[in-house]
């Protein structure tokens, strides 16, 4: 990291403006010293120990000067990256194909209501999901790469489907010159060893949903009609893909309720079962609302995070790796610098077809008219333009005064539309974790980033 240097001397006389803190910039302390993290461009400089805490002082009066003028210095008459448009709809790269809209458990939580979306449970045929790949192919970018994904519901309930699709797929993309990638996100209990190899041969990522050891997974995603050890299946899921061969990458992804208890063990337990990586995801919307998550819960989700990622932090400064995905994630956006006025690719590169094939935003907002983007005959184009130029974080209110809102661009649109900004204040106290463990690991560690 550069350093930079007090631009003001002490008689210079501060404009005063109001606001708690700078939407450009924020002052970032860690364990190896103080920095400042400059939002346009995500780029993080070392600043002295005094100039840092009277930066905050002075943030803290209403007084913005200070961090104007640093800004000025690091970026004298630059261009910002990231202009006020609206992005014009790229290629597509990915679509999710909802080839099963019914679930064979019964979580409380399900944002899909078992997949169905509100509605009665669906399947599609294997000529529609021929047809969203083909449109898949035809709007993609020549010679370049496309992702499938199967999506429900649970998609090994249409187990044929998923094989013939990807046969397909595979076949297509090759003869259309397309790299053609495969996901699948499944809770994993009616894996069979021809599923196993097929995950194996394609080359797939695999996302298990998974909430944690026995009692928590059982309590919070038990099978259709409230009984039976749906945590032993994903055990023995487990250990049919040992038996058969992994795929490219095995992942565990763990929804968190108010009702999860301790996180930390959790992931213990789940990295334990030998997953590449495992993370966790916070309810903010339920059919059951004590299952949702409020303000306070937040507050408690936060802490928990905290400590999962200082266990992740810990093991990198010692040179070893312990896979937090929700801490590498935010750690590699980081390093790379990433900035996007978008919080994913929903309706973007990115869609998500229903047991129709109609296409929409992305896969939590499926049968959603609001973020219904075409179907196998074209995607949308003026459906996807409209809806990425009113998602522009810089339109969003209070979004374009946050100084977290290019490494967090706004917030699923799902969970917004549904309980408003509730987790702005937990994502800008993980963003500013993740900042100062990055700024520690670069200076302590700095092969981390060379994996």
């Amino acid at each position: 990291m550069s350093v930079i240097e007090d631009p003001l001397s002490e008689a210079a006389a501060p404009a005063a403006h109001a606001g708690p803190w700078h939407p450009d910039a924020r002052v970032v302390r860690s364990a190896v010293g103080n920095h400042l993290f400059v939002v346009d461009g995500s780029r993080l400089y070392d600043i002295p120990d005094d100039l840092a805490t009277r930066l905050e002082r002075d943030l803290t009066a209403g007084d913005r000067s200070g961090i104007e003028a640093l800004l000025d210095q690091v970026s004298p008459g630059q261009a910002r990256y990231i202009g006020p448009e609206g992005a014009e709809p790229p290629p597509l790269r990915a679509i999710s194909l909802n080839v099963a809209q019914a679930c064979n458990l019964g979580c409380g939580y399900c944002y899909a209501d078992e997949g169905r979306f509100g509605g009665k449970p669906r399947g599609m045929t294997l000529d529609t999901a021929k047809e969203v790949i083909d449109r898949l192919i035809a709007e993609s970018e020549p010679g370049g790469r496309i992702v499938v994904g199967f999506m429900g519901g649970e998609p090994l309930l249409r187990r044929d489907l998923v094989h013939g699709a990807t046969a397909y797929a595979a076949e297509q993309g090759a003869k259309a010159g397309r790299q053609v990638g495969f996901s699948i996100t499944t809770n994993l209990t009616l894996l069979r060893e021809e599923d196993a190899a097929l995950f194996r041969d394609h080359g797939f990522t695999v996302q298990v949903s998974i909430d944690g050891p026995r009692e928590v997974n059982n309590k919070l995603r038990p099978m259709r009609g409230r009984s039976g050890d749906s945590y032993g299946r994903v055990r023995q899921g487990l250990e049919t893909v040992a038996r058969v061969g992994r795929p490219r990458h095995l992942s565990a992804r763990a929804t968190v309720t108010p009702k999860s208890g301790e996180l930390l063990p959790s992931l213990d337990h789940l990295l334990d079962l030998g997953f590449d990586d495992a993370g966790f995801s916070a309810v903010t919307q339920s059919p059951d609302p004590s299952l949702a998550f409020d303000k306070a819960d937040f507050d408690r989700f936060l802490a928990e995070m905290i400590a999962c990622g200082e266990k992740a932090r810990d093991a990198a400064l010692r040179g070893e790796r312990y896979p937090f995905s929700n801490f590498e994630t935010a750690l590699t956006e980081i390093h790379r610098g990433t900035h996007r006025p978008y919080p994913c690719g929903a309706g973007a590169g990115y869609l998500s077809a229903n047991a129709e094939g109609e296409l929409y935003a992305c896969h939590r907002l499926v049968d959603d008219d609001a973020y219904a983007m075409g179907d196998t005959a074209g995607s949308n184009i003026d459906a996807r333009r409209a809806h990425l130029a009113a998602r522009h974080v810089d339109r969003q209110e209070p979004c374009r005064s946050c100084w977290a809102r290019y490494l967090c661009g706004g917030g699923c649109y799902h969970e917004v539309d549904k309980r408003g900004r509730l987790a702005c204040d937990y994502i800008r106290g993980w963003l500013e974790f993740c900042l100062g463990a990055y700024a520690t690991i670069s200076e302590t560690a700095p092969e981390y980033f060379a994996r």
